[in-house]
């Protein structure tokens, strides 16, 4: 078992967490408008549906790594080109962050978790993205191969968690000092394109 691997990803996967994105903003607005509560609840949502494509990459990779090795490669190769195309997609967008809290229905903590849970699941791009993101993270060569992507899955929801939940603790202070600091945004649009592009090269390398 190589832990440098799992390090590795965590260390990927924080950088991930912290890049300005829809979850991560949504979160934050939950909080900033009704309270810290209600954006931890978002976030349990949000975490939760993950395991739903945890179990979709893990079983699906699992079967092509045991009968197609040469289409695990094929794979591995276009989840590489979708990273570059995910960092191309940031380098086009607005570095500009914006924390609106215009029209945002007041919801329950349990409606509010059924809805990033829901939020989640029905969204193809984070099974695509794990099916991106994962291969490059394999850490032992004895170890079943779903058992390993379910290690790479709790670890990626709970680091996510753990910064989210910050985000949603300190979304206050945080969009002040955000909306004071317009070189956050910038700062923080290439944190996310060096993470999509390290982790390409290293899915390429692997």
């Amino acid at each position: 078992m190589n832990f440098e691997i799992l390090v590795s990803f965590i260390i990927a996967t924080s950088a991930l967490a912290f890049s300005p994105g829809p979850d991560n903003i949504y979160v934050m607005m939950q909080s900033i408008v009704h309270g810290k509560k209600y954006g931890i609840a978002t976030v349990g949502g949000l975490i939760t549906g993950c395991l739903v494509h945890t179990t979709f990459v893990a079983f699906g990779m699992s079967i092509i790594i045991k009968e197609q090795l040469w289409l695990f490669t094929v794979i591995k190769w276009c989840g590489a080109i979708y990273l570059i195309y995910l960092a191309y997609k940031v380098y086009k967008s607005s570095s500009n962050l914006v924390l609106n809290n215009n029209n945002i229905p007041r919801k329950t903590m349990s409606q509010l978790f059924k809805q990033g849970f829901v939020m989640n699941v029905l969204n193809p791009k984070v099974s695509l993205f794990f099916l991106s993101f994962f291969p490059a993270f394999l850490f032992s060569k004895s170890l079943n191969t779903i058992y390993q992507f379910y290690v790479l899955g709790f670890l990626f929801m709970i680091t996510s968690f753990i910064i989210f939940v910050g985000l949603a603790l300190l979304a206050g202070s945080i969009s002040t000092y955000i909306k004071q600091n317009n070189s956050i945004g910038l700062i923080l649009k290439w944190l996310q394109i060096l993470v999509f592009i390290a982790i390409a090269l290293y899915l390429i390398l692997s």
